[in-house]
């Protein structure tokens, strides 16, 4: 019997070895989500002293509000699991007492029959009654593992005891555990109703703001769509001047051929001329027509082909081009506090005005030009090209070659006053999400 106890401790120490291993988890998760919530409170206090409610406080309350949601889940599970635990330690507590039930019962027994039978006569008389002397022998050995059968069952009994003293420590614990963790729970959910109530006047403040808010998104999706046609230009001029070089390293290859014909002939004249004749009577075989290749990308050559191979093996970790940014506006369709929603081509980075604004790769400026009092700078690498919009004190020259990392400009202020650059990546056919392409923060 004491086996199974020894068993059913082992199970129990088990699980409570898995549980607190799943609260420390818990632990760690929530002090990573706490210090998401500083970061973007220290971001919501600095926009708020400089301006009034705007669009990146809205979306900074937002995702603040989101992250204190996340605490409080991560806090459920944890009681969810303090729950679970206690439940356990319970059921434990009930099968000590079964136990120990069933152990005095039976050590009670034993010692009212010792207690009976406890004269030396009866004992004598049970031992010289034997048919034998091996029968003797034996009935002296039962005799005293009897004794010591009632030695452990008192042994199996303070052990016992002891274990349910221990499974009642830890009962009380763990209810003091969770009613730390309830307590805990509570303020934050009296946080999270305070930023809920922030958001709601940020919200009601955008809508005061409605006709001015309307006319920024009006211009700042004319401001894109400026920009987006900015790329298409650079990328077809780009195709053009590489089938310039293209047909022009064509025809310099074909004239370097003739000239070495003619060299050929001119050394050579006699054996030419019999050669002439002699092909003349011999019918030339047709030659077999030229395999077709594949498509390839008029942007690419010997000079860039490794650049735009590597660019695309780094997918999803390019730096970002700027560092401590947040994200104001996602690739493709955005909710903004009317209801109503904007879609870009681009990602829109928010961050500190004049802050340094870096290549994401290698590459060469393709083009450098003026948008609505906004400085763009578009960079090629290979046949993939990367813009950088809204940006003031662009220190690089179109043509030059730029490394990653490199500072090409610095964050200007965009319609509402906030710092932020438009960051878009395409090709020679579409753009497509940066996001993909960048590392994850």
């Amino acid at each position: 019997m004491f086996k199974f106890l020894f068993a059913t401790l082992l199970v129990s120490s088990a699980f409570i070895s898995v549980q607190a291993q799943s609260r420390e988890e818990l632990e760690r998760q929530r002090q990573q989500l706490r210090k998401e919530i500083e970061e973007t409170e220290k971001q919501l206090s600095s926009n708020r002293a400089k301006t009034k409610e705007n669009l990146l406080q809205w979306k900074l309350i937002n995702n603040k509000v989101a992250l204190q949601d996340r605490v409080i889940d991560n806090i459920n599970k944890e009681v969810r699991l303090l729950d679970n635990n206690i439940y356990t330690i319970q059921k434990d507590i009930i099968k000590y007492n079964r136990l120990l039930d069933t152990l005095r019962s039976e050590y009670a027994k034993s010692m009212v029959y010792a207690y009976k039978n406890r004269s030396n006569y009866q004992f004598l008389n049970f031992i010289f009654s034997a048919s034998s002397f091996n029968d003797a022998i034996k009935r002296i050995t039962y005799l005293k593992s009897y004794r010591n059968y009632q030695q452990i069952q008192g042994e199996n009994i303070l052990r016992t005891q002891e274990l349910r003293k221990k499974r009642i420590e830890d009962l009380g614990g763990t209810k003091k555990l969770k009613n730390s963790t309830l307590q805990t729970q509570s303020k934050e959910l009296a946080a999270l109703e305070s930023q809920e109530k922030e958001k709601d006047r940020i919200v009601q403040e955008l809508k005061k703001q409605g006709k001015t808010l309307n006319n920024q998104i009006s211009a700042k999706k004319k401001q894109m769509q400026k920009v987006s046609n900015a790329i298409a230009a650079a990328i077809k001029k780009a195709q053009a001047e590489a089938r310039r070089e293209a047909l022009a390293k064509a025809e310099a290859e074909e004239r370097k051929r003739k000239e070495r014909e003619r060299a050929e002939t001119k050394a050579n004249p006699k054996e030419n001329n019999s050669t002439a004749g002699t092909t003349k009577a011999v019918a030339t075989p047709a030659a077999p027509a030229p395999v077709k290749k594949a498509p390839v990308s008029v942007l690419l050559n010997a000079e860039n082909i490794a650049l735009n191979n590597s660019f695309e093996k780094n997918r999803g970790s390019l730096p970002w081009p700027v560092d401590n940014g947040y994200v104001l506006m996602h690739y493709g369709a955005n909710k903004l506090p009317s209801g109503s929603d904007i879609n870009i081509t681009n990602v829109t980075i928010s961050a500190n005005i004049g802050s340094p604004v870096k290549a994401v790769f290698n590459g060469s400026v393709s083009n450098i030009l003026s948008i609505d009092d906004m400085q763009v700078v578009i960079i090629q690498h290979g046949k993939y090209f990367t813009t950088y919009s809204n940006l003031s004190g662009v220190s690089v020259q179109k043509g030059q070659n730029v490394s990653t990392g490199q500072t090409i400009g610095r964050v200007a202020a965009n319609l509402e006053g906030v710092g932020a650059v438009d960051f878009f990546m395409s090709n020679e056919t579409s753009d497509f999400d940066p996001e993909k392409w960048l590392r994850r923060k």
